[in-house]
């Protein structure tokens, strides 16, 4: 073995495998989620005769686009979803900025993209603005920035308190690998144009994760450590107690219903999820995101594997695209193989390069990690001048 063969070996996988795998993961896991979304793990098993093992097609078969006029969409079959669609929209905008984002990136680069910028729609089969695709509470983003110019700090403010922001903070996490707290505050800026209360809160959270995730040594148990080092209110009490009863399994299949169990006081949505309780999705300083904790609770079940922990989220039902978007990007972040066949699958299905954005995102995190070193060492020497530094020497 090389010196720089040993290096690695102790150091674990480089940045660019780990925000590949993270990115390409959490894609995956959004697309094998997608088609068994809204349904409970008993209405999974009688429709596909058994769990989700991979990647299936539409839930109402060639009724797709009829069968819920609401959301025409081609789920299954390999398609991505909005979480991955929004994932990959705002890398474009760190692309742009080339630095960390706040509040106003979105209002100045999100927004219009989503807007102006027709793109391959994977459940829409055709080229189309991707505000055409995305749902309500992102269109959200483009009434209250672009048509009612709100401050873009206060704009998520109103909105329906969903996962909606967390589902695409991945690149947030990436960008600050192994600073969670550093990747919490800037997922609290740039989501604050989307969502508020514990949806923000999540936002924050899953950054976290995945920057956690991305430590040389990190495991699920430090990854869900460090959330609950940024989390606050409810959104700490149900990670807490959601991983507490992973803990106890090791197998998706026995940790189905006592996740659910687990995360029920928190969640809003209520037994039904596409029956909303009458206070679903308010602010509450007392609930939290339903798919956070449950994703985090599937990692630490898995153990941090990929396959496993992926699965056991797609086979969870309810918001699963979303569960299993967190979950992938966690697990491929920490350096869990992501199925060859799969990601391979979905890219060809979705007409998608879910590389590239990766090799984007990491040459832009580079970049930014060398500005972060010349503005903190700028601060060190202004202390210093200060007499801050070396005082009592």
């Amino acid at each position: 073995m090389t010196r720089e063969e040993a290096e690695k070996s102790d150091q674990g996988l480089p940045l660019e495998e780990r925000i590949t795998g993270a990115l390409v993961g959490a894609a995956v896991g959004d697309a094998l989620g997608g088609p068994v979304e809204g349904y409970s793990p008993e209405q999974i098993v009688e429709r596909h005769g058994g769990r989700v093992h991979g990647v299936v097609g539409p839930w109402n078969g060639d009724a797709w686009r009829t069968a819920r006029p609401i959301a025409p969409y081609h789920k299954g079959d390999g398609h991505v979803t909005d979480d991955t669609l929004m994932t990959h929209a705002l890398i474009r905008v760190y692309a742009t900025v080339r630095d960390h984002l706040d509040a106003y990136a979105v209002a100045d680069h999100l927004v219009p993209d989503l807007m102006t910028n027709p793109r391959w729609i994977p459940e829409l089969e055709a080229e189309v603005l991707p505000l055409q695709r995305i749902f309500l509470a992102e269109k959200w983003l483009v009434a209250r920035l672009h048509y009612g110019h709100v401050d873009p700090r206060e704009a998520g403010t109103g909105n329906i308190v969903n996962c909606g922001a967390a589902m695409y903070m991945a690149p947030v996490g990436l960008v600050n690998a192994a600073h969670p707290a550093a990747a919490y505050a800037e997922a609290l800026d740039v989501a604050g144009a989307h969502q508020s209360s514990y949806g923000r809160e999540a936002a924050g959270v899953f950054a976290a994760a995945v920057a956690a995730a991305c430590a040389p040594g990190a495991t699920a148990d430090s990854v869900v450590a460090a959330c609950l080092a940024s989390a606050k209110d409810g959104t700490r009490e149900a990670i807490e107690k959601v991983c507490e009863v992973a803990s106890r399994h090791t197998d998706f299949e026995s940790a189905l219903g006592p996740l659910r169990e687990a995360v029920t006081p928190y969640d809003t949505v209520g037994p039904d999820y596409r029956s909303p309780s009458l206070g679903a999705r308010r602010p509450s300083r007392l609930h939290a995101v339903e798919e956070l904790p449950v994703a985090l609770g599937m990692l630490v079940v898995a153990g941090g594997d990929f396959h496993h922990a992926v699965l056991g989220a797609v086979n969870y039902g309810r918001d699963c695209d979303s569960i299993a978007t967190m979950a992938g990007a966690v697990a491929g972040a920490l350096g869990s193989p992501v199925p060859e066949g799969w990601a391979k699958t979905v890219a060809e299905a979705s007409r998608l390069d879910l590389w590239e954005p990766a090799a984007t995102l990491t040459a832009v995190t580079r970049e930014i990690f060398v500005r972060d070193v010349q503005r903190r060492r700028a601060h060190e020497r202004a202390f210093a001048d200060l007499g801050g530094a070396g005082c009592s020497d």
